[in-house]
């Protein structure tokens, strides 16, 4: 990409963007995936505190409807994908937010926190149960991270 921008070369500028797109947003996604777990004896499947459990319960009722919500676009994902809550950066505003393949949270949106949708992430453990790993990984989801996002 460095050289096609030194050369001004837009055909190979546009022709790389789809695989930056994916490899770059596939490390963006599961660094902040990965900040977002944490084992129960470290804290994982606390619920939020502060002003993000507040924000969550403004805008979806309770933090249970938030994770009923957050489940239903898990599950609405055709292929490979993810599930963002996401908190709009003009309104302020929580929402739950799917994305395919590797595409990252970017724009209006800023991530507060993702579960991966991708295969790789469950099937070990739960083969085609996707609907198993939606409701367990709450269990593991580290709270003061999505804390630390929220502005």
């Amino acid at each position: 990409m460095q050289e096609a921008l030194a050369k001004n070369d837009t055909q190979t500028q546009i022709a790389t963007q789809p695989a930056i797109n994916f490899n770059g947003g596939g490390h963006v996604n599961h660094t902040l995936f990965w900040e977002n777990l944490a084992p129960k004896s470290q804290g994982g499947g606390e619920p939020p505190s502060g002003p993000l459990a507040k924000s969550i319960d403004a805008h979806f009722g309770s933090l249970d409807a938030m994770k009923e919500k957050f489940n239903a676009a898990l599950a609405g994902i055709q292929g490979s994908g993810w599930a963002w809550l996401v908190q709009d950066n003009h309104t302020g505003a929580l929402q739950i937010r799917t994305y395919a393949n590797q595409d990252p949270v970017v724009g209006q949106f800023h991530p507060i926190l993702g579960i991966d949708a991708w295969e790789h992430a469950y099937y070990l453990q739960y083969e085609n149960r996707k609907a198993e790993y939606f409701k367990a990984i709450w269990d593991v989801i580290n709270w003061k991270a999505a804390d630390k996002r929220f502005k």
